[in-house]
């Protein structure tokens, strides 16, 4: 194959790197989004290291830098449930399997690139029936172009330049508070429409203008949600050791309901997060002020989170320990003209953990957090979470937004206590097992507004991906 001057160029970096002392390239994380991963490298023979993947991640097609990435996904997840949402389920007793598929292809043609991946989700024995968020039958998870606009070539996110994406694609930015793919469950969530991603020295900054995908039961039939809509502008910037992120984004919703009252939602949302380490410490902390409409009623909401670890590397199991501590605005009035119920948009699913009835909206929680390297390739996580509510004149909300429990009239605060142990064994780079048991005991909230019963779950996954 001739070799480029882009090939050549990267091949005289990585000699002189290797001269210098400059450690090897290492093959990217495999991430939940999938077009993030850059493979480009293996390029380069002597990058490779003769591992059984790297002939599906970079797969020439001629000798002008046009190749292709190709990789799969396959998960089965069996979750069971004792008293879900205290007893207040329609199957409170459940248990299930999900089985889920998630094949993609990455083409690379120097300045232009197509991606897609389908999907194929499908839930055994869910009750009283199966959820778009169990199954979709067999549907495409994404699908877009990007065209490069300025120096370099798709997927560069260093210098300056413009990659323009149209299509369907997942999206997670941060820690997924706002933004985020909704992995853990079994149908992740996609948004159509157009995205900027602007490539600036120090910096990659990106313009959307999107719609959520509404998921349906059968298969080829998931839509853009006409409904929602999401624009805004999202910036990352790194700094030593972490990252800073600044953004606004616009959130519409022509049918919105809230403890306070429904309708046309029009909310802006103002954050901040930075994260990082400096030594064996590590933190993430991320604040939100959003503002907009509800009908006739102004938006007043906020939210902060502030998480600490540290590492103890030379100790027995290298532990790994952390404190977690969110404060999340609710409505502290009904009917005056004011929602203080903070929105989380599109957040991350299994939010506060493998078992998370609870959303993030009108709660105050706090994690300590624990994880043990039980051996190299097995990691124990134990966790506990206290939630109370920030305000009694609210009630408390799902993930995806939905009030579960209204106030009820009552004054107490304590929702409940979660305590939860994960297990998870890499058994290769491609192959891992996990599970987790979790209980979650009601507080007074619960108990002096219906249903009350003690959460049980337990998980089993295993997951291949390469």
């Amino acid at each position: 194959m001739h070799k480029g001057p882009l090939f050549l160029a990267l091949a005289l970096w990585a000699k002189g790197a290797h001269a210098q002392g400059i450690e090897a390239w290492q093959p990217p994380t495999l991430t939940t989004v999938r077009y993030d991963e850059d493979w480009y490298r293996l390029a380069d023979p002597d990058e490779r290291t003769g591992r059984w993947t790297e002939r599906f991640k970079y797969v020439p097609l001629d000798e002008d830098a046009a190749y292709l990435v190709t990789g799969l996904e396959l998960r089965a997840r069996n979750e069971n449930y004792r008293a879900n949402l205290w007893g207040g389920a329609e199957a409170p007793d459940d248990e299930y399997l999900w089985l889920r598929a998630l094949p993609y292809g990455d083409l690379h043609l120097g300045r232009f690139r197509a991606f897609v991946q389908p999907v194929a989700a499908y839930a055994i024995g869910v009750a009283p029936s199966a959820s778009p968020v169990d199954r979709t039958g067999i549907d495409l998870l994404q699908g877009f172009a990007d065209v490069r606009l300025g120096p370099g070539r798709t997927g560069d996110t260093d210098g300056l330049g413009v990659t323009v994406r149209v299509g369907r694609e997942l999206m997670s930015f941060g820690n997924e508070r706002l933004i985020g793919t909704r992995y853990g469950p079994n149908v992740p969530l996609a948004f159509d429409g157009v995205r900027a991603i602007v490539s600036l020295p120090g910096a990659v900054v990106s313009l959307m203008d999107k719609q959520p995908v509404r998921q349906d039961l059968g298969s080829f039939d998931d839509r853009s949600d006409r409904r929602r809509r999401l624009s805004g502008v999202y910036a990352s910037i790194p700094h030593g050791a972490g990252e800073l992120d600044l953004y606004w984004l616009r959130y519409r919703n022509s049918a919105a309901t809230f403890e306070d009252g429904g309708g046309r939602e029009t909310r802006y949302s103002i954050g901040a997060r930075i994260e990082g380490t400096a030594g064996n410490w590590h933190w993430d902390t991320e604040g939100v002020f959003q503002y907009g409409r509800l009908g006739a009623s102004r938006i007043r909401a906020w939210t902060g989170s502030v998480e600490i670890g540290r590492r103890f590397p030379n100790a027995e199991l290298s532990p790994d320990a952390l404190v977690r501590l969110s404060v999340i605005s609710g409505d502290r009035r009904a009917e005056d003209g004011r929602l203080g119920t903070f929105n989380a948009l599109f957040p991350r699913g299994k939010y506060f953990g493998e078992l998370s009835p609870l959303g993030p909206a009108n709660l105050i929680t706090f994690t300590p957090r624990l994880t043990l390297t039980v051996a190299e390739p097995v990691k124990l996580a134990l966790a506990a979470t206290g939630y109370w509510r920030y305000t009694t004149a609210d009630g408390v909300y799902d993930i995806p937004g939905n009030l579960i429990r209204p106030a009820g009239g009552s004054r107490a605060r304590t929702i409940g206590q979660e305590i939860e142990a994960s297990l998870s064994w890499k058994l290769s780079p491609e192959l891992e097992i996990s599970g987790s048991v979790s209980a979650f005991a009601a507080g007074a909230f619960l108990r002096e507004t219906g249903s009350h019963r003690r959460i049980g779950m337990a998980a089993m996954e295993t997951n291949f991906r390469f």
